[in-house]
């Protein structure tokens, strides 16, 4: 039976407000089996459920993981799998007060007639699957929709799709009892300035929190996961950290109401360094309101340095 979001109004609140709590965010360990497996390449580490399940409770037992960390996104394999110990990983996290995220969504499709813009799928059967995470202890979701820019992209059809099915899916979350991150990922391809990136992120951000009006979502019971807004990644005018910070969140104060709890930023493809650099600059931002707590969601940006280190190899786990 499904519960209406009601029923679970004060627990979304709260976990909520406890992923985005001083100091804190998400690691994003959510990468599905074919993206590991191009991680892995990089350090030349055969791609094998054994090498991935390692990898992962590398980082999931990390000493002193909380004091930083109060979120961790799952992909289906890793939320159903266990450590060395037997213990489940769900149950590794939840001791330390880690909550459990899990990717929900099922890749993306190209929406016909476009200029190769792609549509994110998963809604079919999805309150039944979140049930089941969050009978297997996970508290927070994640669905991940991407826009591109340059020659006419985005294009309205592409935007409806993305705000649409990031809505659709934040209600089916909210209905099971998980916090649903909202992901409206503009890529940083292209050779486009900042500038171009500040409107289409304000276009695309606008959309999507209309949705979220209209379809009735919990605002205090949701995470906004977007792109940061800088140039182009092959564009000739580079911005600063300080530029950057203040491009984003201009952007998210013109377009993001104050009742949302935190954004919690990708670093799309950014290094570990300006991903860091960017989200320390935001929060030092004084002439522009920010009300939400600026916060991280980071994959790529947490964990390169730590795979390098890693290499596959037992030995190296206390350096990794």
């Amino acid at each position: 039976m499904q519960h209406a979001s009601g029923n679970f109004k004060e627990e979304l609140i709260q976990t909520a407000k406890d992923i985005c709590a001083t100091g804190k965010g998400i690691l994003a360990a959510d990468e599905s089996t074919g993206t590991i497996g191009k991680r892995f390449d990089g350090i030349s580490v055969e791609n094998t459920h054994d090498n991935r399940k390692a990898y992962r409770e590398l980082l999931f037992t990390t000493e002193g993981l909380n004091k930083h960390i109060s979120g961790v996104i799952m992909y289906d394999e890793t939320v159903r799998d266990s450590a060395s110990d037997g213990r489940k990983f769900t149950e590794i996290l939840r001791a330390q007060n880690i909550h459990c995220g899990i990717k929900v969504d099922t890749g993306l499709v190209e929406i016909g007639g476009t200029d190769a813009e792609t549509a994110t799928q998963g809604l079919d059967g999805l309150g039944k699957r979140c049930a089941e995470y969050y009978g297997m202890g996970c508290r927070f979701a994640k669905w991940r929709a991407v826009i591109k820019i340059g020659n006419g992209c985005p294009s309205e059809a592409a935007i409806a799709e993305t705000a649409h099915s990031l809505a659709r899916y934040g209600s089916i979350c909210q209905q099971n009892g998980l916090v649903p991150i909202i992901e409206p990922e503009i890529l940083q391809d292209g050779d486009h300035n900042i500038d171009v990136c500040a409107e289409v992120s304000e276009r695309v951000f606008s959309a999507v929190m209309s949705q979220l009006f209209q379809q009735r979502l919990l605002i205090e019971g949701l995470l906004l996961k977007p792109n940061m807004v800088t140039p182009g990644a092959s564009c000739l005018e580079r911005a600063s950290n300080e530029q950057i910070a203040w491009y984003t969140v201009r952007t998210l104060s013109r377009t993001i109401v104050p009742a949302l709890p935190a954004v919690t930023f990708l670093s799309g493809g950014q290094s570990e360094e300006d991903a860091s650099l960017n989200l320390n600059a935001m929060n030092k931002i004084s002439h522009c309101a920010r009300p939400w707590a600026l916060t991280f969601s980071y994959g790529r940006a947490l964990q390169s340095s730590v795979l390098k280190a890693w290499s596959g190899k037992a030995e190296n786990v206390p350096a990794a």
